[in-house]
């Protein structure tokens, strides 16, 4: 699991207080902070906003995603 934190004279400090045994073996991976500050300011994306949507529906015809008109307004089937 990953933790965030930052160094205060050269020792990894945690952002919260995790209860990590006495000689836990760790690993420490640098981050771009400016990198991942431009990440957190990317506006979301319909993608982004609908991916926990995608591959939910269940029970639609075959044909649904060529023939959503027909099934939703009543259009003639391509």
């Amino acid at each position: 699991m990953p933790y965030r934190g930052h160094i205060e004279n050269g020792v990894v400090v945690l952002d919260e207080s995790v209860p990590l045994p006495e000689g836990a073996e760790v690993t420490v991976d640098m981050c771009d902070r400016a990198a991942s500050e431009q990440e957190e300011a990317r506006p979301l994306t319909d993608y982004d906003r609908l991916k926990p949507f995608i591959g939910k529906a269940e029970g639609l015809p075959p044909d649904f995603a060529e023939n959503h008109d027909h099934y939703l307004h009543g259009r003639p089937k391509k």
